[in-house]
């Protein structure tokens, strides 16, 4: 009984904080809580917090603040996440279905979470590595010059052109279109680059001076890495609204920002099955970044997790709000990579 009573003072107190931005005093925890306890006893429980770490007194005489231990319990006790409204649902699904390429998706899926969230948001390009191939086509642009074009798992579309040493008939290039499709389609790309390097070496003789410029361009194509590093950042202007931490929070934030091999590594792996991950202050990669928070979790088609997308941000910060709207952007966007 009294755990529960801590916990609930404890969750009073952080979501004062948070929308106050104000030391909490049990005066007013009292008044803006039916705790069902007197004053005293409010007291006493959070010098019993303060005592165990949870809470602490930035000023002599002013009210408390969570501790990077107290936001930890605050949201390994959440019993739900606040799920979005249906307002929030249908701006999310309009705004994300407008979308005309993968480059797209990610500038909106950005521009979108630092909205609703009113954080830094950041959103990983979908890693190669991790793709499968979705669809190969092969389109004859002239007699001897084919366009090849090629659709992964993680949206991304690959253009190429291959040059032939000879005009290539219209029953040969059905031939080259099954044979390209047998050893690509539904692989990862480790595997379809292989088996598509390896495909002059099954075909008939006549056949390879065709095979082998579309061999080389697709495995040039799915060899391409340039997005595996790439990250997407949105809302920096959010971070103005914490002024009062500039040199503990944000400076180094915005420091970190220009750098995306660090926020990569701020965003971690990309967490499967739907889970949100949170780092709070010095559970975080960054010592620099000990004064903020990172929510995540992965997106991708069907149940592959292809990339991370998040938000950074003060320790103070509207975990159940934030957890709800990284969750339900990294499902809209799944969503969108799985139908194509």
């Amino acid at each position: 009984m009294v755990e529960d009573r801590k916990l609930a003072v404890l969750r009073a107190i952080v979501e004062d904080y948070v929308s106050t931005e104000e030391p909490v005093g049990s005066k007013s925890l009292v008044e803006r809580h039916r705790l069902g306890v007197s004053p005293a006893t409010v007291r006493n429980d959070m010098a019993a917090l303060e005592e165990e770490g949870f809470i602490t007194q930035p000023h002599t005489s002013a009210g408390r603040v969570p501790t990077d231990k107290g936001y930890r319990l605050f949201v390994d006790r959440l019993t739900t996440v606040k799920p979005m409204s249906a307002a929030e649902r249908r701006a999310i699904s309009t705004f994300l279905d407008g979308a005309i390429d993968l480059d797209d998706v990610v500038q909106r899926s950005v521009r979108l979470l630092a909205q609703l969230t009113r954080q830094v948001a950041v959103v990983q390009y979908p890693t190669l590595s991790r793709s499968t191939v979705r669809h190969v086509e092969l389109v004859a642009l002239a007699p001897a010059r084919l366009l090849i074009v090629l659709i992964l798992s993680s949206g991304r579309v690959e253009q190429r052109l291959a040059e032939l040493t000879a005009p290539l008939p219209e029953e040969d290039l059905s031939d080259l279109r099954a044979w390209v499709g047998r050893a690509m389609i539904g692989e990862p790309i480790a595997t379809a680059a292989e088996q598509v390097a390896a495909l002059a070496d099954t075909v008939p003789a006549q056949a390879r001076p065709f095979v082998e410029p579309v061999s080389s361009a697709l495995v040039d194509a799915v060899s391409d890495h340039r997005s595996d590093e790439r990250v997407a950042v949105g809302g920096a202007a959010n971070l103005a609204r914490f002024g009062d931490s500039f040199d503990g929070a944000i400076r180094p934030m915005l420091e970190v920002l220009e750098e995306h091999v660090v926020l990569l590594k701020l965003l971690g792996e990309a967490s499967t099955g739907g889970a949100v991950t949170v780092r709070i202050g010095h559970e975080g990669p960054l010592e620099e970044l000990s004064s903020t928070s990172v929510v995540t979790t992965g997106y991708g088609p069907g149940q592959d997790a292809l990339a991370t997308l998040g938000i950074v941000g003060p320790t103070r910060m509207d975990y159940p709000g934030t957890m709800a709207a990284v969750r339900a952007v990294a499902r809209y966007v799944s969503r969108i990579l799985d139908e194509g």
